[in-house]
């Protein structure tokens, strides 16, 4: 048994934060909201302390908690972090510390939201914490069940939608979805001998798994994470969802929830499937392209202030999944700074939004306008937020996708099945795609907080106390100085980039090998 108590108590704060609301008065809001912020708050320090812990050249997988269960079938409490793991802790923290400051205008039934908005946090910590099959999907189970409860009582309607049809059609995605990891995941287990059969990750690592088993079900893991990045055509789900959901919940749902698919690629389909990783990520990339230019287009077309930002988050999305098709350091450290950058972003946008819609009880841009000369503050904050979501350089959006690009760029996409290759299409797509993200946001800034006044909003308060200015004030920080000084935080992600890329690489070369056997095995030509 070995216990660190970084990663135990990371998971273990919010979790028993979300039992001590149990056994407190609905009544004393002020009791509940500290408690939420204070469950909050520690894992932000401890991820900050296992950031600046972290030893990049040290073991792959660092924080190691390994508590046996069922020792016969090989399942037990098993923690851990990487690079990746890192920066993606950092990301849940910030989103749920903000949040919790953000979702003081919820008075209706407080202690149940924070119940479960705390409780969808220890499912993400849980997630990417993960060095065990078993417990890496019941966490993600216990992360997306919350949110049918969280859209469905305290959301609102999203255009013509009602927030039953917006929660109903998100949980029957995300549940498909769901089984087909476990499907893919059971699979895993299974594969091995019957004596050697266990659900711990490093293990099956070193174990290996068989290239055929791999090309065959590959696809069924990256199609049950998918559904939750969400990848065309699996999005439909995704901006309804954002619309629907009040401003915390669209926070953690933009910002981490989002990246749970992408981290299940890259920690299961890369780490544990990378021959069939380095088989299909070619057909990813096309896909991409659909993902990048349709959610942009379709988000040039929304009026209402959510959808526009939901349909720009699969567009963004699309990003992260092609730089995670590059199957290269470069494109898939970029989309893994790319998941934080664009994390960060959203929950600044959601949490905007929502100050001004709590006053105005509309986000469509034709009942909005010069709102600037009210809310000086918070307009601020929004034209930042869309010149970071639009790729400025000077923010983390602008390093991260410059990555993706370049690693893109470098790229060869096989299409499995076919003797195509692809090359700078998906990339062209992705510049262009930056094009149409400018469109859209400007126009939004525009007519929400520039032009003629509209009298009905000259009542509107700013944000003026510190409690309501700073979870934008941290987040604005933290994408710029992410964006001008990326370096500390890029190389703890390469790091563990690189450990996944190696086997992806190795497997690749081995494929190479066995089509061209003529070939030495030391030629760089046999190398993908």
């Amino acid at each position: 048994m070995t216990i660190h108590l970084f990663s135990l108590a990371i998971l273990l704060v919010p979790l028993a934060a979300t039992i001590r609301l149990f056994f407190v008065d609905p009544k004393q809001t002020a009791r509940i909201h500290g408690i939420a912020k204070l469950a909050t708050f520690i894992p932000l320090v401890v991820s900050f302390l296992m950031w600046m812990g972290y030893d990049t050249s040290g073991e792959k997988y660092q924080f190691v908690t390994d508590i046996p269960w069922v020792e016969s079938i090989g399942l037990g409490l098993r923690l851990g972090a990487d690079g990746i793991t890192i920066a993606m802790l950092l990301l849940t923290s910030l989103v749920m510390f903000t949040g919790v400051y953000v979702s003081g205008s919820i008075t209706d039934r407080v202690k149940e939201h924070y119940i479960l908005l705390l409780g969808l946090g220890t499912g993400v910590f849980g997630v990417f914490l993960s060095l065990d099959l078993f417990f890496f999907y019941f966490f993600y189970e216990l992360a997306v069940i919350p949110m049918f409860l969280l859209i469905g009582v305290w959301g609102s309607r999203a255009a013509q939608y009602s927030k039953e049809y917006a929660t109903t059609k998100l949980t029957l995605y995300l549940t498909a979805g769901a089984v087909f990891a476990l499907v893919g995941l059971l699979a895993l287990y299974f594969q091995a001998p019957e004596g050697a059969r266990t659900f711990d990750i490093r293990k099956l690592e070193a174990m290996g798994v068989d290239t055929d088993f791999q090309r065959v079900w590959f696809p069924v893991i990256f199609l049950g994470f998918a559904a939750i990045i969400p990848m065309w055509p699996l999005h439909s789900w995704s901006p309804i969802g954002h619309a629907a959901a009040p401003s915390a919940v669209s926070m953690l749902h933009a910002g981490v929830l989002m990246k749970l698919g992408a981290y299940g690629v890259l920690r299961i389909g890369y780490g544990l499937m990378p021959a069939g990783a380095d088989h299909w990520m070619g057909w990813v990339a096309l896909l991409c392209v659909m993902n990048i230019l349709y959610g942009g287009m379709v988000a040039m077309a929304q009026r209402d202030m959510k959808f526009i930002i939901g349909f720009s988050s699969s567009s963004h999305m699309g990003y992260v999944l092609l730089g995670l098709a590059t199957l290269g350091v470069t494109g898939v450290s970029g989309a893994v700074f790319l998941m934080f950058a664009h994390g960060i972003m959203t929950a600044l946008a959601f949490g905007l939004i929502g100050f001004f819609y709590d006053q105005t009880h509309t986000r469509v841009l034709d009942d909005l306008g010069g709102m600037i000369k009210q809310m000086p503050f918070i307009g601020t904050c929004f034209v930042i937020m869309a010149m970071a979501s639009a790729g400025l350089p000077g923010f983390a959006n602008f390093a991260s996708e410059l990555l993706v690009i370049v690693g893109s760029w470098n790229a060869e996409y096989t299409l499995a099945g076919t003797s195509i290759t692809v090359r700078y299409l998906p990339t062209i797509a992705a510049v262009w795609g930056l094009v149409v993200t400018g469109v859209y946001l400007l126009r939004a800034v525009r007519d929400a907080w520039f032009g003629p006044p509209n009298p009905r909003w000259d009542g509107l308060k700013d944000a003026v106390t510190f409690k309501q200015k700073m979870p934008f004030v941290v987040l604005i920080l933290v994408l710029t100085y992410t964006g001008c000084f990326p370096g500390r935080l890029l190389d703890t992600i390469e790091s563990g980039v690189r450990n996944v890329m190696e086997r992806v690489e190795a497997a690749g070369a081995v494929d190479a090998a066995e089509v061209s056997p003529e070939s030495a095995p030391d030629d760089e030509g046999a190398a993908k």
